[in-house]
């Protein structure tokens, strides 16, 4: 942090009585913000935000055992527990639900509503991390905008489940696979798999040995949906699959994977990590396994690093578009490989496209880069 233009250690911060949470990194800090400007709230739902916070909290009263994700936050303030984090999540719900009775216009797009009834904790982004993967990256584009995150502000991706066709059985056109668990793992728990590793079909490829056939030859695994090679990377990335499959949609999502960690600074292609998939009836985000899997809704999701910041918290960010100041509401219920060992970044869930094009008409308008706070009930 900066005072006077000279940068003060955090521990120093607090010494001198100033509310000031210490940082994990060089630049990382939360800190309160008593009387935040927020511009205008929209481009979000208040039901569908309902929806996110009770699915969040439903995962944090019942997967207690979950200690990955179920707990206050690592790095924002050892004050801060668990219950003020799901009371924060029960209010949302409620505050929803009394507008709807009343049949009044939501307070939570009301600016003095929000400042009167939660505490703003700032979150400047961990730039020193971001800059030591910029100097790995091989992608010039991700380099650039890791670079240029400013100090107060984080960076602010946008994901979205791919809408793409598939068909059931293999076809020229549809020739690699979403797989299911393989079978010598069907039945077997998470903690169980992890003992018998050294066995287990799922550890044994890379992504591109199973593109090249590696399941198929001995049908290790079951095939649930066909979908082209460049289909494939894109799935694999987002975590969702949302397929037109004989005319239906169908959700597939992420289950488990094969033991190699996302590296950040090689495209999707070269990317050796593979994931297993399953079946869903919707859009799902983080759960430690599949049958837990949170429930997600677009425009109010955010996947970010839950490791350190603990599922569950709401967030706002704030930015500039081509209408003013706005600032949005969501919560953090997804994860993804990119987020490990980062703090400088969100990831916004914004819909179901077919493409770029498709995703850019309607997202072109959003920044690359936007204010951002943990908002806790007071």
């Amino acid at each position: 942090m900066v005072i006077s233009g000279v940068k003060i250690n955090a521990v120093i911060l607090v010494l001198l009585g100033l509310n000031v949470f210490i940082p994990a990194a060089l630049g990382l800090s939360f800190s309160l913000e008593p009387q935040p400007e927020l511009g205008q709230l929209r481009d979000f739902k208040g039901s569908e935000l309902c929806q996110v916070a009770e699915n969040s909290k439903h995962y944090l009263q019942s997967q207690r055992q979950d200690t990955f994700a179920v707990h206050p936050g690592k790095q924002i303030d050892d004050k801060i527990t668990l219950k003020r984090v799901e009371d924060t999540l029960a209010f949302i719900c409620q505050t929803y639900r009394e507008d709807v009775r009343a049949k009044r216009h939501s307070r939570l797009h009301d600016t003095a509503f929000l400042k009167q009834h939660f505490e703003f904790v700032r979150w400047r982004p961990d730039k020193e991390t971001a800059t030591k993967i910029a100097g790995k990256s091989t992608n010039e584009t991700k380099a650039r905008m890791l670079n240029n995150i400013p100090d107060e502000e984080i960076f602010l991706t946008k994901y979205y489940t791919k809408l793409l066709d598939g068909s059931p059985v293999k076809t020229q056109h549809y020739d690699q696979a979403l797989y299911a668990l393989p079978e010598d793992e069907q039945g077997l728990s998470l903690a169980q798999a992890e003992l018998q590793k050294a066995q287990l079909t799922r550890f044994r490829f890379t992504r591109q040995q199973i593109i090249a056939g590696a399941l198929e030859k001995d049908k290790r695994a079951k095939p649930l949906v066909w979908l082209t090679e460049e289909a494939l990377h894109d799935v694999l990335l987002q975590g969702t699959g949302v397929l037109k499959v004989d005319g239906k949609i169908r959700y597939f999502n992420v289950h488990r994977n094969n033991g190699i960690a996302y590296d950040y600074s090689i495209g999707k292609r070269e990317q050796p990590r593979y994931w297993y998939f399953v079946e869903t009836p919707e859009i799902m985000g983080y759960g430690h396994d599949q049958p837990s899997k949170i429930a997600i809704k677009p425009q109010v999701t955010f996947a970010g690093n839950i490791a350190e910041l603990g599922v569950g918290k709401l967030i706002m960010v704030s930015y500039r578009d081509n209408k003013g100041q706005v600032s949005r509401l969501g919560i953090l219920a997804d994860q993804g490989g990119a987020f490990d060992n980062n703090l400088f970044q969100l990831d916004l869930l914004v819909d179901s496209y077919r493409g770029w094009s498709d995703y850019h008409s309607y997202n072109g308008h959003l920044p690359d880069y936007a204010r951002a706070w943990i908002l806790l009930l007071k």
